[in-house]
């Protein structure tokens, strides 16, 4: 017995006893579906074939080669019908796969050949050979169709893989086989048949155990690098003992091979895992070589609208989905608005109380609502802490078309306040993307949270340095304007003054001199508009009775509207609490809102005055709505509405808005408008709530005096 067969012995006892151990292991994995039971079996027959070859070698008896025959029949009968049973068939139109049913009768009388004495003929050997490698083959290429035509890109993957490791599989051990038609080699080459075989057990074992190929890339990945390079490594061994070195001891082949494993393992290792990743996992590198170069591009972003430019591309140049969008958070914290997106099948808001649930979610990480959908079904319980999957999946009902195949992932900032929503989905397929995608899109959506942070910031700076800007111009046009101004009202006051012969101008020169001064007036009330934008607020805010403000503001325009054509409706909560800004400067914001509104009725229509506490996220605020029923506000407008000099009216200065924006910012609020082209507008001023000493809201005026009345009682 040579010394290359006594391994080739060795090496089939170690991997016939491997090959048992995993057939064991399929049936104590828990529940035993068909997979597993011909699993189970094809895998203790390739056991117990590697048993028979090692005592065969052993022993030379003929028992032992009529049973691994045998052995070698039934393989492809298990081997064909468990992969079926792995991949069902998917596409109703393709006709069902009758390989299997085929194989087990075409096993039968191989057999019975087997068995008989007609196996000493050359003819029936060979039969039972081209039987065995045209059954493996037929039954690798039916995996390969089935995983082709699967939704499922995981699928795919899982059989794409598969399938090629069978196949190198198999073609090392037609090799081992070849014995059958009394094919002997003049010497016999490493066992890498019999190795690649258990190898591929155990890639079948792992692919019935878990529903996703991927979710093992790490294991499997470096499983594979491992096992191709100790191939490599094997075969320079093997060349540098048996051909070149030919020396009198051992021990120097055994350093001479040892300094050329050191050398080439690193470059063997790095070639054969950029093949390997190239082959099985084309799609990941690609989607992960457009991320790549949208968060290089994202780290000089600072423009929201650039933002979803560079994001929708770049998934639309990783061809791994079929519809992204992006959503952000509005600032009032109640709905999420569409930034950007590949197609119109997303909504174009996203109300944050109908998605809470989803949005709980978002807190344990991205939410595939495939994989959710998946273990309602199944009846899976959601982990300890969160939320229900049939609620998630009810919240998820906002998205559409997409409320199926979509997964939602969180953008936050890096303090964790949730600004905005990154939803993708590939239709294609199902199954689409594995735990490792997820993970890539989630750190997308991670750099697109800081970058929404940094442009709100840069818009703030922005705004400062506008407004310090426009001050110092506003300073220079107070000089250089209204000294001219004065001087030109001056002279068309003293041209309109009789003459000292007492001769009063003619008509038409009066009416020249009256435009002129009410344009001077005109001029000068722009100036001091753009003097008040600009102007440092100095004015001390105090906690105020707002409906106080509202009351007295609308007796001093009472004038204004005395002829009865505008009604004037408020609706006053006595409870409201006190709001901290200057009384005067929140008279102003209403004076110009109200006259908004009377503008926009035309004088004759109804203005609504309502105020109402509310409560934002985390903070309470004071809302003062002032509601018209004229002919509304443009889209397009509405994006503009709060930039000075911009207005929709002939002979306004677009600059009320800017400077009632402004105070209320700088009072801690905000000015909220809502519209649509018809329908009238309603502008929501929202005042944070005046904290007293211990944190608690101010009281309001009704509130004050019920306490008093209470402790009066309490006195008696």
């Amino acid at each position: 017995m040579d010394l290359s067969y006594d391994l080739r012995t060795r090496t089939t006892l170690v991997c016939g006893t491997l090959a048992l151990a995993i057939a064991i292991s399929a049936l104590l994995g828990g529940k035993v579906r068909k997979a597993h039971g011909l699993f189970a079996a094809f895998a203790a027959d390739i056991g117990f074939w590697y048993l028979s070859q090692s005592l065969f070698g052993l022993f030379h008896s003929h028992l032992w080669e009529r049973l691994r025959l045998v052995l070698a029949i039934l393989a492809p009968v298990f081997a064909v019908n468990l992969f079926e049973a792995m991949v069902p068939e998917e596409d109703k139109g393709r006709r069902g796969s009758r390989v299997g049913r085929l194989s087990l009768l075409v096993a039968l009388p191989m057999l019975v050949l087997a068995l008989s004495p007609a196996l000493e003929f050359t003819l029936v050997r060979v039969g039972i050979f081209l039987y065995a490698v045209a059954s493996i083959a037929a039954g690798l290429f039916e995996l390969g169709q089935r995983g082709r035509h699967s939704r499922s890109r995981a699928t795919q993957r899982r059989v794409r893989f598969l399938v090629v490791t069978g196949a190198l599989a198999g073609l090392f051990v037609v090799a081992d086989f070849a014995w059958v038609i009394g094919y002997e080699p003049a010497y016999h080459p490493p066992p890498v048949g019999i190795v690649l075989s258990v190898v591929f057990l155990f890639m079948l074992a792992q692919a019935l155990r878990h529903q996703r190929l991927l979710d093992l890339y790490e294991m499997l990945g470096r499983l594979l690098v491992a096992t191709a390079t100790a191939f490599l490594i094997a075969f320079v061994f093997y060349v540098m003992v048996t051909v070149v070195g030919q020396f009198n001891t051992m021990w120097l082949n055994a350093i001479v091979v040892a300094i050329v494993v050191l050398v080439l393992f690193n470059p063997l290792r790095d070639r054969v895992e950029a093949q390997i990743q190239r082959l099985f996992f084309r799609e990941r590198r690609r989607l992960e070589a457009s991320l790549a170069t949208a968060r290089r591009r994202l780290a000089h972003t600072l423009e929201v609208e650039e933002l979803g430019t560079v994001v929708t591309g770049a998934l639309e140049r990783s061809r791994a989905v079929t519809t992204a969008t992006l959503f952000l958070l509005h600032e009032d914290g109640t709905v999420f608005e569409q930034l950007a997106a590949l197609d119109d099948k997303a909504p174009a808001r996203i109300e944050v109380a109908t998605a809470n649930a989803m949005l709980e979610q978002l807190k344990h990480g991205a939410v595939v609502l495939e994989q959710l959908a998946h273990n309602a079904r199944q009846g899976r319980p959601q982990p300890d802490g969160q939320v229900p999957a049939e609620a998630v999946l009810a919240a998820a009902e906002v998205l559409g078309p997409l409320r199926d195949s979509a997964v939602v992932m969180a953008i936050r900032t890096e303090q964790g306040a949730l600004v905005g929503l990154l939803v993708v989905a590939d239709e294609r397929i199902g199954d689409a993307f594995s735990p490792e995608d997820v993970a890539l899109l989630e750190t997308l959506a991670a750099q697109i949270g800081v970058v929404v942070e940094n442009s709100r910031l840069y818009a703030r700076m922005k705004e400062r340095d506008r407004l310090a800007v426009l001050g110092q111009l506003a300073a220079g046009l107070a000089h250089e304007i209204r000294n001219p101004l004065g001087a030109i009202k001056g002279a068309a006051q003293l041209l309109a003054e009789p003459a000292p012969d007492g001769k009063e101008p003619d008509a038409a020169s009066a009416e020249f001199l009256g435009i002129i001064l009410e344009e001077v007036d005109r001029l000068d009330g722009v100036v001091g508009s753009v003097l008040d934008l600009a102007r440092d607020n100095r004015d001390v805010a105090a906690p105020i009775d707002v409906n106080g403000v509202i009351r007295r503001t609308l007796q001093v325009l009472s004038p204004e509207w005395a002829d009865g054509k505008v009604a004037i409706e408020t609706q006053l909560d006595e409870t409201l609490p006190r709001a901290a800004i200057a009384p005067e400067q929140l008279r102003q914001v209403i004076m110009n809102l109200l006259r908004n509104a009377v503008q926009a009725v035309r004088s004759t229509g109804t203005v609504q005055v309502v105020s109402c506490p509310q409560q934002r996220g985390q903070g309470a605020f004071v809302a003062i709505s002032v509601s018209d029923e004229g002919p509304g506000i443009s889209r397009g407008a509405l994006k503009k509405i709060f930039l000075p000099f911009f207005t929709t009216k002939d002979d306004g200065t677009g600059l009320g808005l800017a400077i009632c924006q402004r105070i209320v910012q700088d009072a801690g609020g905000r000015i909220e408008v809502r519209s649509r082209e018809g329908e009238g507008a309603t502008f929501d001023v929202l005042l944070p709530v005046a904290m007293e000493a211990l944190g608690t809201p101010t009281p309001g005026p009704a509130e004050r005096h019920e306490s008093a009345g209470a402790l009066a009682e309490s006195k008696k």
